[in-house]
C-alpha cells in the first residue's frame, strides 16, 4: 500500500480483501488517524518512529498474496500431501476422538480460542472453572492433593517435576534417576534440562539399578513404554526412606482402571492428557498436567486455579499466587513458569464432563480388551508377546522379520513402532476397531476376523486394580444430552471476555485478529491426526509447509536457519540461550556463563538463563526508560572473560525504538559474547527491519503473537527460534531419537497449528504484512495522541513517537484521588473492555497496544472509555465524588448491582453504564472484584462441593 493521501482514492483488488481482514483502520480512517498524531504520512511517520540504521534494506516480498479461497485451496493440496494412516505407533501419542459438541463449541469456537491468559479473574470466570474441572480430573486420577493448570507437554512436564524435585530435596545430590521404561522424548528433555544445571540422569531398571541414597529423585513410566505395569510402591518407599522425590509419568486414561500414583506413595504425578480427546496433531498442541501433595504445592511450577470470594462474599475463582509469576526478582528466578495449554486443557476437562467417571472407564476398557484381542491373535499363529500383563501396548519379538512386517503393516493402513532391531511395539486406543486390529496381523501374516462375541479375560494385574472412586463432584455426572453439555460450554463462554466480543489491548501480547480462513485448516484430520513419529514419506504436506513458513520466517528476521521445536515463547528463549551455551561449549569457553538483562525484561528472561546455568547480571535503565548503555558497557567489561549473552527485547519493553541498539550488540559481540534478542515485539518489526540486519545472533518468535496463532486463554502457543549460521549446529536435536538439545516432546512443537501462520503470511504477502506492522505503529500513536492530554504517557522515541504500544501513567491519581492501577483496569471492564497490561515494565502504569487488527471505531470507543474515566478520577479530585466509594473503587459492576438495596452515592446507571459501554450490548462480569489476598490466603484448588455456592447465595 502506498501512504494515506494516495490510499484514500485506492481501490482494493480481490487479493487485497484478505489484508483487510486483519488491518482495521480504512484507508479513509488511516488518513484521519494521520492527521490525529501530525504525520503527513505512514512513510512519514515510520521516519520519525524508527531509527534509520534498522531499517531493512529491501521490502519484504513474497510474491501475490493469496485470496481467503485460494489460501483454504493451497491449504487442501498441501493437506492431501499428509497421509494419517490408523496409528499403532503410541510412545506417548494415541488417536482419540473429539466429541463434536466439544470441537465445535470450543475448539472451532472464538469465545474460548481468541481469549487472553486469565490474569483478570473477574472476566475469565468460564475458563477458570473449566481449568479447576482439569485440576480435579487429575487429581482424582492422581490420587495427590493439588495439580496445576496444565503445562506444555509430557516431557517439558517431566523436565519441571525433576526441577522440583530438586527444590525439594534439596542437598547436594545432584543425580536424577530415570526408569528406562520412560518415553524416549522425555529421556531427551530430562538430559538437556539436567546438563547445564550440573544435574546427571541415570537411566535404568529402577528394581535393579536404583540406588535411592545416590540421587534426589526419580522418574518412573507407568505403564512402561514397552507396556509393562509395575508395581512401584517398593522404589518409592525406598526412595522416601532415602529423602528422595518419587515422580509418577502416568497414562491418565490407564489410570481409570489402574491404582493411582498417589496410593503407592508418589509425591508428583505428571503426564499428557493428549488422549483425553485431544488430535495427535504431529505432536501438538497438548496439555501435560502435573499433580503433588500439598505440603508441596507452593512448589508447584506453573500456573494454579483456586477458590476465592469476591467483594460480596461470593465464591469467585482466580489464579492463585499469581504475583510468583508476573514479578520474579530478576536474579533470582529459577523455573521459567510462563507455560500452559488452557485452550487443550479445557478441552480435556470437558471431554471428563462429557463422559464422566463412567464413560471414561467404559473407554479404557475397550481399549484394553482390544489389546488383549490383538495379543491373542498373535500368541494364537505362535508370537512371542510381551509383557505378559498390559493396558494397551504390546511388544512383539519378531526377529529378522521386523522391516518387512512394518511394511506390510504401512500397506495395510497401520503405523507400528520399531523396537531395537528384533521387536516391534503396538498400541491400541480409542480409535482402534476391528478393522484396524485385522490390518496389524495381516502384517504378520494372520488371516484372522476379531470375534466381537468373545470377552477376553482381562490382562491387567489383579495386584494393580483401582479402588478408589473418582470424579464424585457432581460436575462429572451432569445430564448426558447434548442440550445440557452445549448450555454449559455456552454458560461458561458467557462469564468470559474475549477477541469475539472486544479490543483486548494488552501491551507486549499482541491480541490480533486469528482470521477465520487461517483457523480452519487445524481441524481437517489431514493435520489432526498425523503421528509426530509417523514415516516421513506419510507427512510430505508438513514437510512442505513447515519448510515454506521456516524459509519466510528467515527472510522477515535476517536468520538462516528455523528451528520449530519450541512450543512457547518460554521455551524460545531457553532454546535459544541454550543454542549460544553449546556454542561456546564446542569452542572450548565453558567459562562463558554471565547473561546481561536489563532490569524491565519479562520476568521469563532471568528464569530462562538460569534454566540455562547462566548467572544474570542485571543492567540499569535511563529515566527516559532505556537500557543505560554505560551501565551496559561498564559490566560487559567487568565480565568480559565471562560474558556469555545478553538478552534484549527489541523495540524495547518499555514500547519505544531505542537508537542505540546497533552499539549494544557490537558491545557483546566485542566481548565475546552472543545476542538474544527476544522477538515478543516482532509485530512492530515485520517488514521494517530485521534482528538479524540488526546484530542480534538468535530470537524466539511468538507465533502466537505476531503471527496470528490464538493465545487459547493462556496457551497454545509457538516459540520458534531463528538464528544465524554459526548456531545452526545447535539447534535442538530431535526428541524421539534422543539427539542432543532437545528442549520438547515433538520436533516440531506444537506443528498443527502452524498451518495457522503459514496461511496468514499467504494471505497478507510481504506488503500486507509490512503494512500491518505500520498499521499497528499508527493506532498505538493514535492512543497516545487521544489520550496524551489527559494521562502522562511515560516514554517515547527520539522523535517523540511510540513503538507499537504505550504505557499510560496512572501513578499520579494515587496521591490525587486514592486511585490505583487496579481501579483503572477493574473500571475498563464496566467498559466492556480488558484492561491493559497492568504495572508492567512499571508498576502502577498500564501498557496498551492496539495491533493493526482493531478497528477505528474500537480504538475511539477505548479512548473514550479511557477519557470517561479520567473524568471519574477529576470527579474525586474536585470533591464531587467520595474518595472512598465511587464507581472505580466499587468496580467491576455485575448485573445483580441492577437490582435490590442500593446505598452508594452514585447512580446505577453511572455504575453499570460508563462510557464506551455498549447500552444492550454490554458485556456483564460474572462476579465483582475478586479478593486475590483471601485466596492465597485459603488455598482452595479443586471443585468446591454445590453446598459452598448454596451457602454463599443465602
Amino acid at each position: 500500500m502506498s501512504d494515506a493521501p494516495q490510499n484514500a482514492e485506492r481501490r482494493y483488488d480481490p487479493y487485497d480483501f484478505a489484508n483487510r481482514r486483519h488491518i482495521g483502520p480504512t484507508p479513509a480512517e488511516i488518513a484521519e488517524m494521520l492527521e490525529t498524531v501530525g504525520a503527513r504520512s505512514l512513510d512519514a511517520l515510520m521516519d520519525e518512529t524508527l531509527p534509520a540504521d534498522i531499517r531493512a534494506a529491501a521490502p519484504l516480498d513474497f510474491g501475490k498474496p493469496f485470496s481467503e479461497r485460494r489460501v483454504i485451496e493451497r491449504m487442501r493440496e498441501v493437506a492431501n500431501r499428509n497421509r494419517p494412516l490408523a496409528s499403532m505407533i503410541g510412545q506417548g501419542y494415541y488417536g482419540t476422538t473429539m466429541p463434536p459438541a466439544i470441537q465445535r463449541n470450543i475448539f472451532e469456537n472464538p469465545a474460548w480460542y481468541t481469549a487472553y491468559s486469565p490474569y483478570q479473574p473477574e472476566i475469565s470466570q468460564g475458563r477458570l472453572e473449566a481449568l479447576l474441572n482439569f485440576q480435579t480430573l487429575v487429581c482424582d486420577l492422581t490420587g495427590l492433593d493439588v495439580a496445576n493448570a496444565s503445562l506444555l507437554d509430557e516431557a517439558t512436564a517431566a523436565a519441571e517435576a525433576m526441577a522440583m524435585a530438586k527444590r525439594i530435596a534439596g542437598g547436594e545430590r545432584t543425580a536424577f534417576f530415570v526408569d528406562r521404561d520412560c518415553l524416549p522424548q522425555t529421556i531427551a528433555v530430562l538430559k538437556t534440562r539436567a546438563e547445564p544445571l550440573g544435574w546427571t540422569v541415570v537411566v535404568g531398571d529402577p528394581f535393579a539399578d536404583l540406588d535411592p541414597e545416590a540421587v534426589f529423585g526419580a522418574l518412573f513410566q507407568y505403564p512402561g513404554v514397552d507396556g509393562a505395569i509395575h508395581d512401584l510402591s517398593g522404589p518409592m518407599a525406598a526412595l522416601k526412606a532415602a529423602d528422595a522425590i518419587a515422580v509418577v509419568a502416568a497414562d491418565p486414561l490407564a489410570l481409570t482402571l489402574l491404582t493411582p500414583p498417589g496410593e503407592m506413595g508418589a509425591d508428583i504425578a505428571i503426564g499428557s492428557m493428549q488422549r483425553y480427546g485431544v488430535p495427535m496433531g504431529f505432536g501438538g498442541p497438548h496439555a501435560a498436567y502435573m499433580a503433588t501433595r500439598d505440603a508441596h504445592k507452593r512448589l508447584l511450577p506453573g500456573r494454579i486455579v483456586g477458590v476465592s470470594v469476591d467483594a460480596k462474599g461470593r465464591p469467585a475463582y482466580r489464579l492463585a499466587l499469581q504475583t510468583r509469576e508476573q514479578h520474579i526478582r530478576r536474579e533470582k528466578a529459577t523455573s521459567n513458569i510462563c507455560t500452559s495449554q488452557v485452550l487443550l486443557a479445557v478441552i480435556a476437562s470437558m471431554y471428563a464432563v462429557f463422559h464422566g467417571p463412567e464413560g471414561l472407564t467404559g473407554i479404557a476398557a475397550r481399549v484394553h480388551r482390544d489389546a488383549v484381542r490383538l495379543a491373542e491373535g498373535l500368541e494364537a499363529a505362535g508370537f512371542e508377546v510381551e509383557p505378559k500383563t498390559f493396558f494397551d501396548t504390546i511388544t512383539v519379538k519378531v526377529g529378522a522379520f521386523q522391516e518387512l512386517i512394518l511394511t506390510r503393516a504401512v500397506e495395510n493402513g497401520v503405523n507400528l513402532r520399531k523396537v531395537g532391531s528384533d521387536r516391534i511395539g503396538m498400541s491400541v486406543d480409542e480409535r482402534t476397531r476391528e478393522h484396524v486390529i485385522e490390518a496389524a496381523w495381516r502384517a504378520f501374516g494372520i488371516d484372522r476376523k476379531v470375534d466381537l462375541d468373545s470377552w477376553p479375560e482381562s490382562r491387567l494385574p489383579e495386584a494393580l486394580l483401582r479402588r478408589s472412586a473418582f470424579l464424585t463432584h457432581p460436575i462429572f455426572h451432569m445430564n448426558r444430552a447434548e442440550s445440557e453439555m452445549t448450555r454449559y460450554m455456552r454458560r461458561l463462554a458467557d462469564r468470559d471476555l474475549a477477541l469475539d466480543r472486544a479490543m483486548i489491548p494488552l501491551g507486549s501480547c499482541t491480541m490480533k485478529l486469528n482470521a477465520t480462513a487461517e483457523m480452519l485448516p487445524i481441524s481437517w484430520p489431514e493435520f489432526a491426526d498425523m503421528h509426530p513419529h509417523a514415516p516421513a514419506d506419510q507427512a510430505q504436506g508438513y514437510a512442505e509447509l513447515i519448510g515454506d513458513l521456516s524459509r519466510k520466517l528467515c527472510e522477515i528476521t535476517g536468520y538462516d536457519a528455523i528451528s520449530m521445536q519450541p512450543n512457547s515463547g518460554a521455551q524460545g528463549e531457553y532454546a535459544g540461550l541454550l543454542a549460544i551455551r553449546r556454542y561456546h561449549l564446542s569452542r572450548g569457553d565453558g567459562r562463558r556463563d554471565v547473561c546481561l538483562i536489563p532490569s524491565s525484561a519479562h520476568g521469563t528472561n532471568p528464569a530462562s538463563a538460569q534454566m540455562c546455568g547462566m548467572t544474570v547480571i542485571v543492567v540499569g535503565a535511563q529515566a527516559n526508560g532505556d537500557i543505560d548503555v554505560e551501565d551496559f558497557r561498564n559490566k560487559a567489561e567487568t565480565y568480559a572473560d565471562q560474558l556469555a549473552a545478553c538478552m534484549i527485547t527489541y523495540p524495547s519493553t518499555h514500547g519505544v525504538f531505542e537508537a542505540r541498539v546497533r552499539e549494544i550488540c557490537d558491545i557483546v559481540h566485542r566481548h565475546g559474547g552472543q545476542v538474544y534478542l527476544d522477538g515478543a515485539n516482532m509485530n512492530a518489526l515485520v517488514g521494517l527491519a530485521r534482528p538479524g540486519d540488526v546484530g542480534a545472533d538468535v530470537s524466539h518468535l511468538n507465533l502466537h503473537k505476531t503471527f496470528c496463532i490464538p493465545h487459547g486463554g493462556g496457551g497454545p502457543g509457538m516459540g520458534p527460534i531463528g538464528v544465524k549460521a554459526h548456531l545452526i549446529p545447535f539447534l535442538p536435536g530431535r526428541p524421539e531419537a534422543g539427539e542432543e538439545g532437545a528442549v520438547s516432546a515433538a520436533a516440531f512443537g506444537s506443528a498443527s497449528i502452524l498451518p495457522i501462520s503459514w496461511s496468514y503470511c499467504l494471505m497478507m504477502g510481504g506488503r500486507g504484512l509490512t503494512e500491518a506492522t505500520r498499521v499497528a505503529i499508527l493506532n498505538a500513536n493514535y492512543i497516545a495522541a487521544r489520550l496524551g492530554g489527559a494521562y502522562p504517557i511515560l516514554y517515547s522515541g527520539t522523535g517523540g513517537r511510540v513503538a507499537h504500544e504505550c504505557i499510560v501513567d496512572v501513578r499520579p491519581f494515587q496521591k490525587s484521588a486514592g486511585v490505583t492501577v487496579d481501579d483503572v483496569a477493574k473500571r475498563l471492564i464496566d467498559c466492556g473492555f480488558h484492561p491493559p497490561t497492568m504495572s508492567w515494565p512499571v508498576a502502577g502504569t498500564l501498557m496498551i497496544e492496539p495491533t493493526e487488527s482493531e478497528t477505528k471505531a474500537e480504538i475511539d470507543r477505548f479512548c473514550d472509555a479511557m477519557l470517561g474515566i479520567r473524568e471519574e478520577i477529576r470527579a474525586i479530585e474536585d470533591g464531587r465524588s467520595d474518595r472512598a466509594n465511587n464507581p472505580l473503587k466499587n468496580a467491576p459492576h455485575t448485573v445483580q448491582d441492577l437490582i435490590g438495596p442500593w446505598e452508594r452515592p452514585y447512580g446505577r446507571e453511572a455504575a453499570c453504564f460508563p462510557a464506551g459501554s455498549r447500552g444492550m450490548d454490554k458485556y456483564w462480569p460474572p462476579v465483582n472484584r475478586v479478593d486475590n489476598a483471601y485466596g492465597d490466603r485459603n488455598l482452595m484448588c479443586s471443585c468446591p462441593p454445590p453446598e459452598t455456592y448454596a451457602a454463599a447465595a443465602e
